[in-house]
């Protein structure tokens, strides 16, 4: 899709958007509108009804007020004419009082075995009745008869009276009567004056009601039925009686007080109405009755007797105004929509004219023409682009041609570099770092016999088992940042064949100085090994004849001495003890000079592990100081915190160091102070200093120092430096002497310290690091 179809597309999309949003926000502000207008409809249909409902009640009670006083006004007119006795009363003369008091019947009750019957009356109908299941009627009754004041809630009660609300007739269902019953006492009888007030229900609540309700369903659109509750009533079953046969449904015991309820939904209806009454609020209601979605809202209304008020709405018709403005203003938006598209879609494609020009460029430059530029003398941001393309281009002409040389000049490089590592004749192979070589040069191949394909992706093979730990070492040294150069050990080929190899391992970084992958480049130096021990062999015949020599020189003095005591011997027969001491001690000379050459001349096997030199000078100071304090000699004795072990033999560094202190004792014939330091140097290795204030060192002797039978001591034989250089030597260390005559000498011996688990056996055949 072109970007002038995308530009136009989002523009309409964009404004759609907007539309749909503006018709939403309309949509539902108008819904929000209209329910608070019908919410004040609704108040308003409910206030008409209140006022009417409290008119219709006050003038219903003053009628009622008014029938009731009438009819004691003429029952008590009626105690007057009869007898006192109503055995003495007739019902013929009843019906003649009833008409002359304009009454529509009289009838006389008693009180017999409990109940309450109607004994005389002027309607043969009213004959025999029995109240005792008249609910509140029957409780009126028996109060007047005990002379009590009614309190009953239902009618009006007056002094000795007592009046009913209007009803339906027991003797004839069909009449609507009020009745009013009269007892002062005076008679053995209960007068009950009976009027009828089918004329009053003209002002009755429902009718008058009713009539307000139907006009005003004619003026609103959409209502369909206003019902006043009862909700003492509601939801109860109806109190119906059967009177002469005919089910009577009590004026003044009914749920529904105005109005109809045919748009039911009872089980959530009593609950609404109870809420209304408790909250005092509108409580609304949805829900489908007789095929419509119905609106319903009751209205709560506090007075002598709270009651509800049910408004009904036809939610289709409510919502018909809303729906069609939503369908007008969807139209609108619609139209609007597309005339956005075809003006966007003009619009862009008349600014995307220089976008396409700038485009052609690009293009150009894709294919390698850099030379043509955009004429775009626009001000915008299209200007400014095209300007910047032609500004990219020249700079892209000028670092390509860059690139091109430089390309050349890395690829001669290349060639260089590759033709260097792949005809040296050293071995090299990187690794990455997980161990796995990444790559092998010829020399490689040549030297161990294994193939490129055969140990890419390897650890590297050449490596015999027995020096892993010792790899490991050497490669976690790098990884840390130092460096590995002329390390020699053992390598094995192919064919398992062991070479020795001197190596050195670094690190390959990237730009962020970060390592990335080891390079290792090893040597074999096989037939230089091979060289160097011939030379080692020949300075060994060669030290051989200087030890035979010195030997032999020292021995020809003994034996000299002993010779000629001999003869002596053989010459007087008898020797004297002084003379045989000397004898036994030229003895003892030959014999000592004999063992130490034998030390220096027999292999030892040793076992090579961790030691500490700090225990083990303790060990010593703690021996010597005995002999020290002898010559008047103080030793000092000072060791660094948290110093590393070395790895060696501690008998042999033991030897060494007694041997230092015994020399730097015997160096300090007038007494002094020897002084032994142990500390940890930066290059891991631990320095041992054993200082003396004795007469010191000629300088051009010092050189000498570790020579056989080289000795300045009265009774030395010169081999006790020479021992403690080679044991040195066999742990990798190095000794060195600084004096000063008349000064004092500083002895310093160097041990590699035992750092990352260094491997004891790989130490001890002298291959470690």
């Amino acid at each position: 899709m072109s970007i002038k179809a995308k530009l136009s597309l989002s523009i309409s999309g964009i404004v759609a958007i907007i539309l749909i949003l503006n018709v939403g926000f309309s949509y539902y502000t108008n819904r929000l509108t209209q329910e608070a207008a019908l919410e004040r409809q609704i108040k308003g249909i409910a206030e008409q009804l209140v006022v009417t409902v409290d008119t219709h009640e006050k003038v219903r009670s003053a009628i009622d007020l008014e029938l009731g006083e009438k009819l004691r006004l003429a029952a008590m007119m009626a105690r007057e004419s009869l007898d006192p006795n109503v055995a003495n009363v007739t019902n013929e003369e009843l019906v003649a009082l009833s008409k002359e008091l304009g009454l529509h019947d009289i009838t006389l009750w008693q009180r017999i075995d409990g109940e309450v019957v109607s004994v005389r009356s002027s309607n043969p109908d009213e004959l025999n009745l029995n109240s005792s299941t008249w609910d509140y009627w029957n409780t009126a009754f028996n109060q007047l008869l005990d002379l009590k004041p009614v309190n009953v809630k239902q009618g009006t009660a007056l002094e000795h009276f007592y009046s009913g609300p209007i009803n339906y007739a027991v003797s004839d269902p069909n009449e609507i009567n009020k009745w009013g019953y009269y007892y002062d006492g005076s008679t053995n009888y209960m007068i009950n004056t009976i009027i009828n007030a089918q004329q009053n229900m003209q002002f009755d609540l429902v009718n008058g009601t009713n009539t307000l309700i139907a006009e005003l369903m004619k003026h609103q659109t959409g209502l369909l039925e206003i019902t006043g509750i009862d909700p003492v009533f509601f939801g109860q079953k109806p109190i119906i009686k059967m009177k002469k046969g005919m089910p009577v449904y009590n004026l003044d015991v009914r749920d529904i007080m105005f109005g109809q309820y045919q748009y039911t939904n009872s089980s959530e209806d009593s609950v609404h109405i109870q809420n209304a009454l408790k909250s005092g609020e509108m409580v609304t209601d949805k829900f489908a009755s007789n095929g419509k979605q119905t609106v319903r809202s009751f209205i709560p209304i506090k007075g002598n007797k709270p009651y509800v008020i049910g408004v009904a709405f036809d939610e289709k018709q409510l919502m018909e105004p809303l729906r069609q403005q939503l369908v007008v203003h969807a139209i609108i938006s619609l139209g609007l929509v597309l005339f956005t598209m075809a003006a966007s879609y003009f619009i862009s494609g008349y600014m995307l004219r220089s976008l396409h020009q700038i485009m052609a460029k690009v293009n150009a430059i894709s294919a390698g023409n850099f030379r043509d530029s955009i004429s775009i003398r626009n001000k915008d941001e299209l200007g400014l682009l095209a300007a910047r393309v032609n500004s990219m281009a020249t700079n892209l002409w000028k670092y390509t041609t860059q690139l091109k040389d430089t390309a050349t000049e890395l690829q001669s490089t290349k060639q260089y570099l590759e033709s260097f590592v792949n005809n040296t004749s050293d071995a090299i192979h990187v690794v990455d770092l997980n161990g796995n070589i990444t790559q092998v040069n010829n020399a490689f191949e040549k030297i161990y016999g294994w193939k490129r394909s055969e140990v890419l992706g390897q650890h590297t093979p050449s490596v015999p088992e027995e020096k892993w730990p010792e790899h490991e070492i050497l490669m976690a040294k790098v990884l840390q940042g130092g460096s590995v150069t002329d390390f020699e050990t053992l390598h094995c080929t192919k064919t398992g064949q062991l070479i020795d190899v001197s190596k050195t391992v670094s690190a390959i970084r990237d730009e962020d100085d970060s390592i990335v992958a080891i390079a290792t480049i090893s040597r074999n130096i096989t037939s230089r090994k091979q060289a160097e021990e011939m030379l080692r062999r020949s300075e060994k015949l060669s030290v051989i004849g200087q030890l035979a020599a010195g030997v032999a020189h020292e021995v020809r003095n003994p034996l000299t001495t002993l010779r000629g005591f001999v003869q002596l011997q053989k010459q007087t027969g008898s020797l004297s003890t002084a003379h045989l001491d000397l004898m036994l001690s030229e003895l003892d000379h030959i014999n000592l000079i004999v063992s130490e050459f034998l030390v220096l001349a027999k292999p030892q096997a040793n076992r090579y592990e961790a030691v500490n030199l700090e225990t083990i000078m303790t060990d010593i100071v703690t021996v010597m100081d005995s002999e020290a304090r002898l010559n008047q000699v103080r030793l000092a004795f000072e060791a660094s915190r948290e110093l590393p072990d070395v790895v060696g033999v501690g008998s042999q560094l033991k030897q060494v160091l007694i041997n230092l202190v015994k020399n730097g004792i015997e160096a300090m014939p007038d007494g002094g102070e020897l002084s032994v330091r142990i500390s940890q140097a930066d290059n891991q290795e631990v320095l041992i200093q054993i200082v003396d204030q004795g007469c010191g060192i000629a300088e051009e002797d010092l050189p000498r120092l570790g020579e056989p039978f080289f000795t300045k001591k009265n009774h030395g034989n010169g081999l006790g430096l020479m021992i403690c250089h080679q044991i040195i030597d066999n742990h990798k260390g190095a000794i060195g002497f600084r004096s000063t005559l008349g000064q004092g000498t500083c002895v310093e011996i160097r041990l590699p310290a035992a750092v990352g688990g260094r491997d004891t056996d790989a130490f001890a055949s002298g291959k470690g690091a």
